[in-house]
């Protein structure tokens, strides 16, 4: 009984283990890299030591859990680890409004709001949870007010990073940003240049500390966003 047991669990942790690694890695395609390395590569490299601490995990818990076999105990602590890694890289898809025949740049600004305001305004501006600024990164859906789908006409910041992200100190104004183009220049970015920064509305954007007042903003842009 006890080994119909353990080949159960080796069996249904086994499948979960290879399930949750092959979706891993369709989902490091989509993942921002850093430096020169892919957003796979790095991901692959953590995979691999994860496998590794997972081997050693189970070497130190075997004398503990001597009625589980050691590969049993394996699959169970690297498809723990990678449901683990699944949410660190889970990235939700906006889905963003935007007044019919815009053109220029989106600004999603850092907020203190309880829930997204997506529905952006005339000058492009929309406003984002400290968790959702945090974990965005995958391609938006974003469409008119009209319903018209305008994805052909979103322009990412660069190949492998579609949000730009501003930079600056605690107390600045900091957003997530790409551009929608017209029909005539699809896929190129016109780096509109325009101080989207003075429409924003102060009252929501997220301070790191409320006791000081807003700091000046460069409203520059990040290349390579952790």
């Amino acid at each position: 009984m006890k080994k119909i047991r353990d080949k159960q669990l080796k069996t249904i942790f086994g499948i979960l283990s290879f399930v949750l690694l092959a979706t891993l890695l369709f989902k490091l395609t989509t993942v921002p890299g850093g430096m020169i390395l892919s957003g796979l590569f790095l991901g692959g490299m953590m995979i691999i030591g994860i496998v590794i601490g997972c081997l050693v995990l189970s070497g130190i818990l075997i004398p503990l859990f001597k009625k589980i076999s050691f590969l049993t105990l394996f699959f169970i602590s690297v498809s723990i680890s990678f449901l683990v890694f699944h949410y660190q890289f889970y990235s939700p898809t906006l889905r963003i409004t935007v007044p019919n025949d815009y053109k220029g740049e989106i600004n999603l600004v850092l907020s203190n709001v309880d829930k997204n305001i997506l529905e952006v305004d005339s000058n492009g501006i929309g406003y984002l949870t400290e968790w959702t600024f945090n974990k965005a990164y995958t391609r938006p859906i974003v469409k008119q007010k009209d319903g018209k789908n305008l994805d052909k006409n979103l322009v990412g910041f660069n190949p492998s990073t579609f949000f730009g992200v501003s930079i600056g100190g605690g107390n600045s104004i900091k957003s997530l940003s790409f551009e929608i183009v017209p029909d005539s220049v699809l896929g190129q970015k016109q780096y509109y240049s325009a101080d989207w920064t003075k429409y924003v509305n102060k009252k929501l954007v997220l301070l790191k500390d409320p006791s000081k007042g807003l700091e000046s903003n460069e409203a520059t842009v990040e290349i390579n966003p952790e």
